[in-house]
């Protein structure tokens, strides 16, 4: 349904071989805001307007066609936007013939990298897919898994202690993880590790 806006640009537009005109790209940012209008005035389908019409939004504010940060992004508008890439990616345009998997595989890692799409979201679109293990995409700032799990766990509030006990480590290599990280991310608090997984969308 995130699509259904396209019905509102011409398809003379959408079948243009070679670049489009800015008149022409201005109308192609408009078809998420069709498919919100579309879908507002049918009530069963109300409720999911707002994320279909957010698959082109981006976390870092380079989207369209509000221009949301992540801070306005939830989990569903942002697993959809991932997905939408993805399939974007993957399918031939009049303009190039479709990328292939290893090629979609690294300009979805470009975009996690940019801070554009959420790496979690494209890490699941990328394991649903089952072109390549989850790990094929990275986490922003190089951060490892384990140290995107210590980070989770403590800015929900758990103790050293406790992170150890849940994970099973020693809690000097609980410490070590999350210096590691805070150095990693350019913070030097919990309070500032909770803001960053927040905009970055590591809170899964």
């Amino acid at each position: 349904m995130h699509d259904l806006g396209r019905c509102g640009i011409s398809s003379s537009i959408w079948e243009k071989p070679g670049r489009l005109s800015q008149d022409d790209w201005e109308r192609v940012r408009l078809h998420p805001y069709f498919t919100e209008r579309i879908l507002r005035r049918c009530a069963p389908l109300a409720d999911l307007a707002s994320i279909a019409g957010s698959h082109h939004e981006r976390l870092n504010g380079t989207g369209y066609h509000r221009g949301l940060r992540a801070a306005g992004l939830n989990e569903s508008a942002r697993v959809l936007a991932a997905a939408d890439a993805y399939a974007s990616l993957r399918e031939p345009r009049t303009y190039r013939p479709a990328n292939s998997s290893a090629a979609t595989l690294q300009r979805l890692q470009a975009e996690v990298e940019s801070e554009a799409l959420d790496a979690s979201a494209v890490r699941a679109v990328v394991a649903a897919a089952q072109e390549e293990p989850p790990s094929a995409v990275r986490w922003p700032n190089q951060l490892s898994d384990r140290e995107v799990e210590v980070l989770r766990l403590a800015v929900h509030g758990l103790t050293i202690r406790q992170v150890s006990n849940r994970l099973g480590i020693a809690p000097k290599t609980v410490d070590r993880h999350l210096q590691n990280s805070y150095a990693k991310i350019g913070v030097s608090s919990r309070a500032g590790a909770a803001l960053y997984t927040l905009q970055h969308g590591l809170l899964a």
